[in-house]
């Protein structure tokens, strides 16, 4: 979750049936010429309640094969209620989103069968869910939660450590992946604060799970500014959980100087990556970028591995000379004929096109908050 200082209110629909959960757009007839094309967007309402809960900071996104729903994680730490998935119809044509309509939702579980606590301090069972993908072998959910490092030494929220999560079909604990030595928090090396362990993806049938870290770790090096990028880590892990790569990923930039006013600091990184399913070593991946005073900017990039150095025996990325993975500018949101960008942070195949393109559906996160909006965005890939 990021939150953001509140901005002008955009007027959202009053909360409907579960049933018509979001109002629907299709693409303009001016649709931005190159690889990309938006297809349209739904709006989820507001503070939407379903089944006992509140819909909201959606912050990853899964078309299940197996039943053709998609899966969404909500980033609530069980603050408002257990930390939780959905399962939806999301209708995706070449004619735009055709509406979003809830089928479930399900608490994710302890080892012992209870639900995950809100935050308390030195409660290290507490979690920060992120991003979710459905297994393609056993329809099972695999889901990650980037932990939390502490504001300051000594400040009343706990640490707790990044994970991948493995879940049954209702939330149940499975089991969980051993995780790199370089994705532990620790006083002086790790992830940094909010920019730890989001994005996962499944390749080569689901004998693959790639995951990402946000940031860059802290030992290696600043984060982004207007001046210059950084480097963060994307690692290939089996199934049990072996690191079989490890990749360092160039950042972008910040497309704008932050306002000196603002209490929130600027911060960019990579919130979901999607592996090709026929190509280990291609990704897309999604950066996301907010700044005070400038909002949100995201960018999608077509990413690869090939020819990059290996990095999981490196300590440091700002210590050593490292060939980074390839990336190109695949598209740009604020290209796009969007009314507006939000918080966009989970990515994931959607239904191919008569017209042989691939679809790419798109979930931003609210942050619960009413100043912001659940969108539901469908690209096509030529």
């Amino acid at each position: 979750m990021h939150l953001s200082p509140l901005r002008t209110a955009i007027a959202l629909v009053a909360a409907l049936s579960a049933t018509l959960a979001a109002t629907s757009t299709g693409a303009p007839a001016s649709a931005a010429p190159g690889p990309v094309r938006l297809l349209g967007e739904s709006i989820v309402p507001h503070a939407l309640s379903y089944r006992g809960t509140t819909v909201g900071g959606l912050s990853g996104i899964d078309r299940d094969p197996c039943t053709g729903e998609y899966a969404l994680i909500s980033d609530d730490r069980s603050y408002q209620q257990p930390a939780r998935f959905y399962t939806a119809r999301i209708d995706v044509d070449g004619g735009g989103v055709h509406g979003v309509r809830f089928t479930g939702t399900h608490a994710l579980r302890q080892p012992d069968g209870s639900t995950y606590p809100p935050p308390t301090l030195n409660d290290g069972r507490a979690i920060d869910p992120e991003d979710i993908r459905v297994d393609p072998r056993t329809c099972g959910y695999w889901w990650s939660q980037e932990g939390n490092r502490p504001k300051a030494p000594g400040a009343p929220d706990p640490v707790i450590q990044p994970s991948i999560q493995v879940a049954g079909r209702q939330g149940a604990y499975l089991g969980s992946l051993p995780l790199p030595r370089d994705y532990r928090i620790t006083a002086d090396e790790g992830p940094r604060r909010n920019l730890a362990l989001e994005a996962i993806t499944f390749g080569q049938g689901g004998s693959l799970l790639t995951s990402a870290v946000e940031g860059p770790l802290l030992q290696d090096g600043p984060e982004s500014t207007t001046e210059h990028g950084s480097l963060t880590r994307v690692t290939q892990h089996s199934r049990s959980g072996a690191v079989l790569a490890q990749y360092a990923y160039p950042l972008e930039p910040l497309f704008a100087e932050s306002d000196p006013d603002s209490p929130w600091s600027p911060d960019t990184g990579v919130p979901a990556l999607l592996a090709y399913p026929h190509d280990p070593g291609r990704y897309l991946v999604m950066e996301r970028t907010y700044v005070p005073g400038a909002g949100y900017r995201i960018r999608i990039f077509d990413a690869t591995t090939r020819g990059a150095g290996r990095v999981q025996h490196l300590k440091s990325l700002a210590s050593t000379a490292v060939r980074p993975m390839r990336k190109r500018l695949l598209v740009d949101l604020d290209d796009l004929p969007l009314p507006r960008t939000d918080n966009v942070e989970g990515m994931t195949w959607g239904p191919r096109l008569s017209t042989g393109e691939r679809t790419l559906v798109l979930v931003s996160d609210d942050n619960f908050s009413a100043e912001e909006a659940t969108q539901v965005i469908a690209l096509a890939l030529r």
